[in-house]
């Protein structure tokens, strides 16, 4: 396969990870991602498009609007379309791609309910036999108080459909998980998953399934797991303390009955299958499933795939997953620290300057992914969003990823910016295990 050209829709760091992995990729002769942001406006400039370079940057493209995204494929002669926000797959764009005769990868509507509706999810896991935490689905003020006299604290409310990230409330105030559940409306209460959480990503066709490495992410907006529930602050990968047998056994017990349950209620799944773990003293849980490339777990994945990432995606839009070996994989491990505008995850201070050396191109070793960016008037780059940057570093170990990527940080002038400092921290120092058998 030669001259692939890949279209990825979406405007945040996941998607700018995505297009430089494809950048990577030999059999990849661009990658565009629309409407994108400066550091993927960056790199589409320096690609050949058909488009013509006055047509770029894509910023104008709304990814819930199907004729306008397969318009712009054709215009690219885009030979696969890669879909990144959760949003967009809710609402079908993937089955407006695949019905105007485009690859496409990323789950239909109906399969992509899987993160859609949390209570759809459990669905299913109940039918495939996949260990999840005991729940309730509540839609009103008496069902919420039952189930949180059923299980107790830590009370552990989520809201039912989309929430960007920031839908799951875990806290000892019954009062405060009463009111969430009151302004999310439809809720799922569960059981509290005790242990270590783990992100298992996994390729799909439908049919077939290929694992990714498993990374662990950062949820909490301050250092310790102390603050509110964010998006993401940060992940890194491998993880020294988990199982061997991880992944296989996630593939074994989560991933494989899921895609095959999918399949016989005649809504197969193909894409990427997210699976967000608990490693119990009870055994495996799954805590969630989520129907795209995690953010920022794909950051800090997919620098050490060996594999060209234009060929997986491909095969696994067209049915031919099972065609590939597994995938290669570079030693060493990756680490990818988030800057967030202050006041995230509540609402984010906006245009903030952000200045300081590799913010487009890397710079020993450090890859600045770009997420909620933008340029002002004069050109100058500031913040955009809640989560602004990703810092991506690798090394030999976590200790040395880790040490590139806060001095990568301090070179940073972000003055409404901050981080978490304790990124992968505890597994770097061997803090972290053993855990409970699986």
């Amino acid at each position: 396969m030669t001259g692939l050209r890949v279209l990825v829709v979406g405007s945040g760091g996941r998607e700018h990870a995505l297009q430089l992995a494809f950048a990577r990729d030999p059999a990849v002769a661009a990658a565009h991602v629309a409407p994108g942001n400066p550091g993927t406006w960056r790199l589409s400039q320096s690609q050949d498009s058909p488009a013509g370079p006055s047509q770029l940057p894509l910023a104008d493209l709304d990814p819930l609007d199907g004729a306008a995204v397969v318009a712009l494929a054709r215009r690219l002669e885009a030979s696969l379309v890669v879909i990144g926000p959760e949003a967009p797959l809710v609402a079908g764009l993937a089955d407006e791609v695949r019905a105007a005769g485009l690859a496409c990868f990323g789950p239909s509507a109906a399969a992509a309910q899987l993160e859609g509706s949390k209570q759809f999810a459990k669905e299913v896991m109940a039918e495939a036999g996949v260990p999840t935490a005991a729940s309730f689905y509540c839609t009103t003020a008496e069902q919420v108080v039952a189930a949180l006299d059923e299980f107790g604290p830590p009370y552990v409310v989520k809201n039912d459909g989309l929430a960007a990230g920031k839908g799951v409330l875990v806290t000892g105030d019954r009062q405060a998980a009463r009111a969430h559940a009151a302004d999310c409306g439809a809720v799922v209460i569960e059981e509290f998953l005790d242990g270590p959480e783990v992100s298992l990503f996994a390729l799909t066709d439908g049919t077939s399934a290929t694992p990714l490495l498993p990374a662990q992410d950062f949820k909490r907006a301050g250092d310790g797991g102390q603050g509110p529930n964010t998006g993401g602050m940060g992940a890194y990968t491998p993880l020294p303390w988990a199982p061997d047998n991880l992944a296989s056994e996630v593939m074994t017990r989560v991933i494989e009955p899921t895609v095959a349950q999918m399949a016989r209620r005649g809504t197969p799944f193909s894409g990427l299958l997210y699976a967000g773990l608990a490693l119990t003293s009870r055994g495996l849980r799954v805590v969630e499933f989520n129907v795209r490339f995690g953010d920022p777990e794909t950051q800090a994945i997919l620098p050490l795939l060996e594999t060209g990432l234009g060929e997986v995606l491909l095969a696994a839009a067209t049915g031919r997953l099972d065609t590939l070996g597994p995938l290669a994989w570079r030693p060493g491990a990756s680490l990818a620290v988030v800057m967030a505008a202050a006041g995230y995850p509540g609402p984010p201070r906006q245009g903030g300057r952000i200045e300081g050396p590799g913010l487009f191109e890397p710079v020993d070793g450090v890859q600045i992914v770009h997420a909620g960016t933008a340029l002002d008037s004069a050109g100058r780059l500031v913040a955009a969003g809640g989560r602004v940057l990703d810092v991506v570093a690798g090394g030999a170990d976590l200790q040395a990823a880790r040490r590139r990527a806060y001095a990568a940080i301090e070179q940073l002038n972000f003055p409404t910016g901050f981080c978490r400092h304790d990124i992968a921290q505890l597994a770097a120092e061997g803090q972290i295990g053993p855990v409970a058998p699986l």
